[in-house]
């Protein structure tokens, strides 16, 4: 059965957004252009600019679908009260493992991060948004371990929450500068050791 036009456009508009977002975690977003994914799908511009008229429209794209993908995921982790807090968050981690036994990527919202004055004010406030849905996330999985006695936390759960993401974040950009993907899991082994309900 041949796929119909539409779906064929949709294809075509998430081939572009894959191709966009490792772009962007490798390079970041002002380093490329419609040219570089163009190239990388053997497509012409004037289709890119068909499903995404300007940059900033490409933009909001690839960090909503990133940003949808893992509040989905967190969302279900969080609701299954079956889940011990330790196994949620050791979910929450499986990402950063993966970008770190990467060779050059990122967090897409933590490379945009490091270019956050030069983004467009809708994509900064996505930035933003991505980072804050994160750290309530990780403060009200923090506080339930704590309850639940699974947790020992050094600070209040916002704040340990903050001082988690931070850690993650800033651990995956070191290790990209270096190459050392010990920096992430040197930081990530702290981080248990530090919310041991033993410690």
């Amino acid at each position: 059965m041949t796929p119909s036009k539409s779906r064929l456009s949709a294809l075509t508009a998430e081939k572009i957004l894959d191709v966009a977002e490792k772009l962007i975690q490798t390079r970041g977003y002002s380093a490329i252009s419609y040219q570089d994914i163009a190239d990388a799908i053997d497509m012409r511009k004037a289709s890119i600019h068909y499903h995404y008229p300007s940059k900033a429209d490409l933009g909001l794209a690839v960090i909503d679908r990133y940003a949808e993908r893992f509040d989905t995921a967190l969302r279900a982790i969080g609701d299954d009260t079956a889940l011990s807090s330790v196994a949620a968050l050791e979910r929450y981690l499986e990402p950063f493992i993966a970008y770190a036994k990467q060779t050059d990527q990122v967090c897409l919202c933590g490379a945009l991060a490091g270019e956050i004055l030069v983004l467009p004010p809708a994509m900064r406030e996505r930035v933003e948004r991505f980072f804050a849905f994160h750290q309530t996330w990780l403060a009200k999985t923090l506080k339930r371990g704590a309850d639940r006695g699974e947790f020992h936390l050094p600070g209040k759960p916002k704040q340990v929450a903050r001082l988690f993401f931070a850690a993650l974040q800033g651990a995956l950009l070191v290790k990209r500068a270096t190459g050392r993907a010990d920096q992430v899991f040197d930081v990530i082994a702290m981080l248990r050791r530090q919310l041991s309900s033993e410690a």
